[in-house]
């Protein structure tokens, strides 16, 4: 098989200093909410203290993230997964590419460790500011998503075929971070995602079949 694309995201050259200092101050920033969202709640944890935690000013924070929602919810490795979807085989079946890319996805969502990640499926299923939030990143990723599917399909972008579509699975995907959590975090993501992944593609099976 070809490959849509030659070029793998993994190609990516690695990033100069002042990208990593950025990279640093994020990742600085996150930590210090996370430990006070842990400690004292998300309602109870302002701006003012994530920056103090963090070393940062508040006008930092505020530089880096467009609100405490925005912290705990990483938005920043959509890029990534689009380009990883691009870089598939053109002639693969779409449930293969789909299941490789959220594979992928949940490797970079786990990346900070099972306490962090358990720390926002808990927020998602029990904070609504997140969990609207997270509505409004759905919205722009499906934008970008769908750029990526009607390219693959071959299609316009703005088809109804190719936005239902792209907006179908962004929403299934969308539940599994709350089925987890709503159920104490006991299955395995990734098996969740495929899980999803199928619940996309066919109607529940019938009780005893």
């Amino acid at each position: 098989m070809t490959a849509a694309h030659p070029t793998a995201p993994t190609d990516r050259p690695r990033p100069g200093l002042r990208e990593r200092k950025k990279i640093k101050t994020r990742e600085a920033i996150r930590s210090a909410a996370y430990a006070l969202i842990e400690r004292q709640g998300y309602d109870a944890t302002t701006i003012e203290q994530i920056a103090a935690l963090a070393e940062v000013s508040p006008s930092t924070v505020s530089r880096y993230f467009a609100g405490k929602e925005d912290i705990v919810l990483p938005h920043e490795h959509a890029g990534r997964l689009l380009d990883a979807l691009r870089a598939r085989p053109a002639d693969e079946p779409w449930q293969t590419s789909l299941r490789h890319v959220l594979r992928t996805a949940v490797d970079l969502g786990t990346a900070e460790g099972p306490e962090v990640t358990r720390l926002r499926g808990r927020l998602l299923a029990e904070v609504p500011a997140v969990r609207a939030r997270l509505l409004e990143t759905v919205s722009a990723t499906g934008h970008l998503l769908s750029e990526a599917v009607a390219e693959r399909a071959g299609q316009g972008q703005d088809r109804l075929e190719v936005r239902v579509f792209t907006m179908s699975l962004l929403g299934g995907l969308m539940e599994v971070p709350l089925y987890w959590a709503e159920h104490g975090f006991r299955d395995d993501l990734t098996d969740l995602v495929d899980r999803a992944l199928d619940g996309c593609a066919h109607p529940p099976p019938a009780p005893n079949s």
